[in-house]
């Protein structure tokens, strides 16, 4: 019961609220009726598109209520350029024209039933201390028991009435999610450009990655390799003659190698690290916590597996995050949060730095988003002047 109420009480202020924005959708729908007119004397044209833009805040509004009412969000499906040529003007005409029509007698009937409710049922026990009777919410006169039991049965039918305002105030939620939330194909071409989008940033980062690992190999390991080819040659052609030379050559062969192989093993885990396979993705950024020369705290949330390469992603993105506090932040601490869900990986990185991360300077962030964008992954960053710097990344683990 004590919910049922709970749910009535929100209904009759979403719809009481509603007859406001109602009100607004009228003003706004008589506004642009009024431009329309002054369109064919050359006034109204160029207040068109404003006078357009300006009726889409009450629109907001009733988009940011239908998002709470109903628990999830509702995107604004507005685009870049003329809101003439918007397909999300139509649907936001046609909501101001529905709820301008309605909102007000659903807001004022939400008002009503139950304050009438609550009338009738006083005037039943009062009427019989007032002389003449008491006439009632709708008309009648209550001064007989007969027309009080008549006027309790209008309070119940006033009180039913009121039980069906959430399921009213549903209605009014769902139909404002239908018009001013993206439409279906607006949402899908939106969603395939935005993936076209993050393709190619893929392939440009993997492309980078992949001349980034030539150009190591070419000039660090190839370049030690084939010194140590020339002096194990030379060393073998003064072997007979020169034995000491031949023996220091060798050795130098012996050292190039192994400045070779550690080049190697440094190209090797840029790929793929072997701490992520040796101790997964929380041991592998603990153990990027413990080298930080800054002070770094890891909480892990989540532990369960991930995706290889979704792991990878988060721990090169954890790498170069430290790397950046470490260069630009001034920062005494870092904080590294793992966590999310089987499906999605959640990582957040906070640093008690000066702050004024700003992307467009680089500082490898905009490296870092074109990682997670590449797995269908999100990044968000949060650095006023003064600090504290909030990075957070989303990364799909079904991607």
């Amino acid at each position: 019961m004590t919910t049922r109420l709970r749910e009535c009480w929100s209904a009759v202020r979403y719809l009481v609220v509603g007859a406001g924005t109602s009100l607004l959708s009228l003003f706004a729908i008589a506004g642009l009726f009024a431009v329309l007119l002054l369109c064919p004397f050359g006034i109204g044209i160029p207040s068109l598109a404003p006078a357009i833009r300006l009726a889409r805040w009450p629109v907001g509004v009733d988009r940011r209520r239908a998002a709470r009412a109903l628990g999830e969000p509702i995107p604004e499906p507005y685009r870049d350029g003329s809101p003439l040529k918007d397909p999300a003007t139509r649907r936001d005409l046609a909501w101001l024209a529905i709820h301008a029509a309605t909102g007000m007698i659903i807001g004022a009937l939400a008002f009503g039933l139950p304050v009438g409710a609550v009338q009738q049922v006083i005037t039943v026990f009062v009427w019989p201390l007032v002389p003449g009777g008491i006439e009632g919410s709708l008309g009648i006169v209550v001064d007989s028991w007969p027309r009080a039991g008549l006027d309790l049965l209008v309070a119940a039918a006033m009180v039913a009435a009121t039980l069906q305002l959430p399921r009213v105030a549903r209605w009014q939620a769902r139909t404002a999610r239908k018009l001013l939330a993206p439409a279906p194909g607006v949402v899908l071409a939106d969603r395939v450009a935005e993936l076209t989008a993050t393709r190619a940033a893929a392939l440009e980062a993997h492309g980078a990655e992949l001349r980034r690992i030539e150009r190591d190999l070419h000039d660090g390991t190839q370049a030690r390799i084939a010194a140590v080819v020339l002096q194990l040659g030379i060393a073998g052609q003064l072997y007979d003659r020169d034995p000491a030379t031949a023996r220091d050559l060798l050795v130098k062969a012996q050292d190039t190698a192994t400045d070779a192989l550690a080049e190697l093993r440094t190209v090797v885990r840029s790929i793929y690290p072997p701490l992520l396979s040796e101790r997964g993705l929380a041991g592998a950024v603990r153990a990027l916590a413990e080298r930080s020369p800054v002070p770094a705290a890891v909480t892990v949330e989540y532990e369960t597996g991930r995706p290889a390469a979704v792991e990878a992603a988060a721990y090169f993105v954890v790498a170069e995050v430290l790397a950046n506090v470490t260069k630009h932040a001034d920062a005494s601490q870092v904080d590294i949060t793992l966590g999310g869900t089987a499906s999605l990986l959640r990582l957040e990185i906070r640093d008690d730095g000066r702050g004024g991360a700003d992307e467009s300077r680089g500082s490898g962030l905009a490296g870092i988003r074109r990682r997670a964008e590449a797995f269908d992954g999100t990044l968000t960053l949060t650095s006023p002047p003064g600090g504290p710097t909030v990075l957070r990344v989303e990364l799909p683990c079904g991607s």
